[in-house]
C-alpha cells in the first residue's frame, strides 16, 4: 500500500466529473486500498478517487468510532449515485482538499445510495446523520463539486482567497 498525495484547491482535477469505472480488477483494488490508507493518515472520514488525482467514481468512507479496530467500518463504493434524499439538516463540513477550512452546510438528513462494491456487485443502502453527510460530500467530489459551492458567494469567494493565500505559502516554505 502507499500514501497518496491529496490534490488541494484549485487544483483542476477536483473539479473534473470523475469517469464510471467499467473494469473490476487488482488494478482498482490497490487503489481503493492506498485511498483508504491516505484517508486513515490525513487524517480523514472520507476521499474520493479525484481528491488523489484519479477522475473514476470511487469513494472510500469510514465514520465509526475511532476506538475501534482500525478499518472495521471502512466502505468502498464504486459509481456511487444518491438516488433519494429526506429532510434537511445542516452540518460542519471540512475537506481534507480545502485544508483548514469548515463551513456549515445544508443537505440531506437521510439519503439512499447505490453504488457498487470492488467486485461490481450492485448495491443500495439508506443512511443517515454522518453518514449520509459524509456520501453526500465525497459523491459531490466525484462530479466535480465542492462543499463551498453549496455556500453564499461571499463566504464562498472568501474560502478561496484564503485557500490560495495559504497555497502560496506552502509554496514558498516548500
Amino acid at each position: 500500500m502507499a500514501l497518496l498525495e491529496i490534490r488541494t484547491f484549485p487544483d483542476p482535477v477536483l473539479r473534473e466529473k470523475a469517469r464510471p469505472v467499467t473494469e473490476f480488477n487488482e488494478e482498482l483494488r490497490k487503489l481503493a486500498r492506498d485511498m483508504a490508507e491516505t484517508m486513515y493518515a490525513a487524517p480523514g472520514i472520507g476521499l474520493a478517487a479525484n481528491q488523489v488525482g484519479v477522475p473514476l467514481q470511487v469513494i472510500v468512507v469510514d465514520v465509526r468510532d475511532r476506538e475501534d479496530d482500525e478499518n472495521t467500518g471502512l466502505l468502498t463504493l464504486v459509481n456511487p449515485r444518491i438516488v433519494a434524499g429526506d429532510g434537511e439538516c445542516v452540518t460542519e463540513e471540512g475537506c481534507l482538499s480545502l485544508p483548514e477550512e469548515r463551513a456549515d452546510v445544508e443537505r440531506y438528513c437521510k439519503v439512499t445510495v447505490h453504488a457498487q462494491d470492488l467486485d461490481g456487485a450492485l448495491l443500495e443502502f439508506e443512511a443517515e446523520g454522518l453518514p449520509a453527510v459524509v456520501f453526500q460530500h465525497e459523491i459531490d467530489h466525484i462530479n466535480g463539486i465542492l462543499f463551498m459551492d453549496h455556500l453564499s458567494a461571499l463566504k464562498r469567494a472568501g474560502m478561496k482567497k484564503r485557500l490560495r493565500q495559504l497555497k502560496a505559502q506552502t509554496a514558498d516554505v516548500g
